[in-house]
């Protein structure tokens, strides 16, 4: 009988590959699943990371064998994601990885600060980051999880949205235009307090967004993905009703609409 642990990683871009290594070290069998192709039968409670990017996501999920979706096997770490995304597709207590590494194709990983992961597979996921040196801590409770991911939202659309008018760094963000990050922060926050029907505290959510601005100064503040992530949250905040004018007026200058 094979007693080697498995896991199955749908999604092999930068994170994806990240985590297959840092698997593979552990001492994991990581079956990938590429686009198009079939998923793998048989792997029981095996971790199944679902490494694919945002837009990706909800078809990943509605394809995962109906096994997988209710064995506790799912994890999830996507930027932006929300219980809404998983929650009616049948996903069952999935693992929430909060990633705050970047990995860039010819450079190194660079960790702005601590990932956190909590769920059933967390100990398969904390074996692997501290298989690759990458700091990595293990949630006290669903409701941190849940804190830590709204943070790490917030992050993301704050600071993708405002690069729309700035461009620059988080270092400048924080330094020369931090009421505008703040701004769409804020809104950030109370989309998502709208969409899960939860309140979070609004104070210790923006000093760990101010933490993270400061980890790594020389960090780009958004990419490519920058007005794709406005698209998505315009969606948010119109199907919420939620008054985001910070957001709505880098829209407007930038011809954006709301696009789910």
């Amino acid at each position: 009988m094979d007693t080697t642990p498995h896991a199955v990683i749908v999604g092999l871009g930068q994170i994806g590959r990240t985590l297959g290594e840092g698997l593979l070290m552990a001492g994991y069998t990581v079956t990938p699943v590429l686009h198009g192709r079939p998923f793998p039968a048989g792997k029981g409670q095996a971790p199944v990371i679902v490494a694919t990017g945002e837009d990706d996501l909800a078809g990943a999920l509605a394809g995962l064998p109906g096994e997988w979706k209710d064995s506790s096997s799912v994890v999830l770490l996507q930027n932006e994601l929300l219980p809404s995304q998983w929650e009616p597709l049948g996903i069952r207590n999935p693992t929430i990885f909060v990633v705050w590494f970047e990995r860039k194709p010819g450079q190194l990983i660079v960790s702005l600060r601590p990932s956190v992961v909590y769920g059933p597979q967390q100990e398969a996921v904390k074996a692997a980051m501290d298989c690759l040196a990458l700091p990595c801590e293990v949630a006290p409770d669903g409701h941190e999880a849940m804190t830590q991911l709204i943070i790490k939202n917030v992050y993301i659309w704050a600071t993708n949205i405002a690069s729309l008018r700035t461009g620059g760094t988080t270092g400048e963000l924080a330094k020369n235009h931090f009421a505008l990050v703040r701004a769409l922060a804020l809104e950030a926050l109370q989309v998502q307090e709208s969409v899960m029907g939860q309140l979070f505290d609004t104070d210790a959510v923006m000093d760990q967004v101010v933490e993270a601005l400061k980890a790594d100064p020389s960090h780009r503040a958004g990419g490519r993905s920058a007005q794709r992530r406005l698209e998505r949250f315009l969606a948010h905040a119109r199907q919420t009703g939620v008054a985001v004018p910070a957001a709505e007026e880098i829209a407007g200058d930038k011809g954006v609409a709301a696009r789910p």
